[in-house]
């Protein structure tokens, strides 16, 4: 357990020196600040690093992380970082990744306890499950149900960052940002766009509408 410890920061000062060797002023530029065009709203899964994945640098990609990438409106810390990113950073892109083979997924689907606020927090996952139901029992094989699960909870958390007022009262003053959904597959490395880009409140259901 101690030499685990000892090797993260190990790995900290290897990969210092590796940045300082490819720009001695990478440190100095970064310390300037930082405008990332991209919110990332991921998984909480130690495989789906985002800047890892998408090959992009430290200061390109905004992220908020939580288990099987849920958008809940009761989350202050997901709403804050919401917030920031779109009336602070004025990012142009807000993407929800999910991925295949999420725990978080799988877990909602089973009916086991699992103690503290955990079976909370899944209770979103099932009430996604609820929502699409008639689709989802009629695939028989688990593996591909919980992968169409996935992808549906994907476009349900799209559609949730889209109902708040952050990002509504954006899109009414500056025309941004495009909401995205994409899912990982850790299986083989491969991001897909779902096509479920949302660019303004024509592409919404009336009631959520927010009349300013």
């Amino acid at each position: 357990m101690e030499k685990l410890y000892e090797s993260l920061l190990q790995g900290n000062k290897d990969w210092v020196a590796k940045k300082l060797k490819e720009n001695p002023n990478f440190f100095k530029e970064l310390a300037k600040g930082q405008n990332p065009p991209v919110l990332w709203i991921g998984c909480s899964d130690s495989r789906v690093p985002a800047n890892e994945i998408t090959n992009t640098k430290s200061g390109e990609v905004f992220v908020h992380r939580n288990i099987a990438n849920m958008v809940v409106h009761t989350d202050t810390n997901m709403l804050s970082v919401l917030d920031f990113a779109v009336n602070i950073l004025e990012v142009k892109h807000v993407i929800v990744c999910g991925h295949y083979g999420c725990g978080g997924i799988q877990a909602a689907m089973s009916h086991k306890h699992f103690g503290g606020v955990i079976d909370n927090w899944l209770r979103n996952i099932k009430d996604v499950y609820r929502l699409h139901n008639k689709e989802l029992d009629e695939i028989k094989d688990p593996v591909l149900r919980d992968r169409r699960l996935t992808e549906l909870n994907i476009f349900e958390q799209v559609y949730n960052l889209c109902k708040t007022s952050i990002i509504q009262s954006a899109w009414e003053a500056h025309k941004r940002p495009h909401v995205h959904g994409w899912v990982y597959d850790v299986a083989h490395g491969l991001i897909k766009d779902l096509n479920v880009t949302v660019r303004d409140q024509s592409e919404m259901h009336n009631i959520y509408k927010i009349d300013f």
